[in-house]
């Protein structure tokens, strides 16, 4: 892969959940296109990167940058919640949550209207929205029907990931951190997975896949590997990193 100027620069990422320091310091670059697999035993910071790089209030950065773009790149921690995911940020939860009275359709149509209106684009009416969400949950294998019900209420664990991956193919962003994608999916929705994130990949959406599961990662051929461990990187590598994890688990002589 030929080295371009980063479309995520995090240098020395330190992030608080109130009197505790989960991220000690935390540096990575993630290329356009790019695809960067994330692992770590539980605690050690995956999901913590992923809320602080979006915005959640409850995830202090106290130092570092986050810098997205390849032109004029902009610093994500000084920016709003609402403000990072205009400039090209999307996270998809673990556990994603249901908002109660919120119908679907209408909550991707807001965020993606507001997404391209930072990019200078027109609104999409209610009919043309609908089009291409149809035809995107159909690629989904998600019924068009969970459009028009309330976001995520109601929902499996697998229809909620579903939900996740439509809103990533519509809002096309510029980087992506996926955490855990692969709960509560079926083998259907993991390739479902693989088949989105390889297509956009070739569109230029970097990735940050946070994942365990060495069949999936293989599939999606990462072009880095992360360990995290103790709120550090502590080791980079490629698929074979990924391989050794599965293998003998993260209890590894540091040698």
């Amino acid at each position: 892969m030929t080295t371009t100027t980063p479309v995520l620069q995090v240098r020395d990422l330190r992030v608080d959940i109130g009197e505790r320091t989960v991220l000690q310091s935390v540096s990575l670059d993630v290329q356009p296109g790019s695809l960067v697999v994330l692992m770590g035993a539980n605690g050690s910071g995956k999901s913590t990167l992923g809320m602080a790089l979006a915005g959640h209030p409850l995830y202090n950065i106290v130092h570092g940058q986050a810098l997205l773009g390849t032109d004029n790149p902009v610093d994500l921690v000084q920016l709003p919640a609402h403000e990072r995911a205009r400039a090209g940020f999307f996270l998809s939860f673990q556990s994603p949550p249901d908002i109660p009275g919120v119908k679907n359709n209408l909550f991707i149509r807001t965020a993606l209207n507001a997404v391209r209106e930072s990019r200078g684009e027109e609104p999409l009416d209610a009919f043309d929205f609908l089009s291409s969400a149809k035809q995107g949950a159909k690629e989904l294998g998600m019924p068009a029907a969970m459009l028009s019900r309330p976001v995520n209420e109601g929902f499996s664990g697998g229809e909620r990931k579903r939900n996740e991956l439509l809103q990533l193919t519509l809002l096309k962003p510029r980087i992506a951190l996926l955490d855990e994608i692969d709960s509560g999916l079926d083998v259907d929705g993991v390739r479902a997975v693989v088949e989105l994130v390889q297509r956009m990949r070739a569109q230029g959406t970097a990735f940050i896949v946070v994942s365990h599961y060495l069949q999936m990662i293989e599939s999606l051929q990462p072009d880095q590997v992360l360990r995290l461990d103790q709120g550090r990187i502590a080791e980079t590598g490629t698929l074979e990193l990924a391989r050794s994890i599965a293998e003998t688990g993260f209890a590894r002589a540091n040698a």
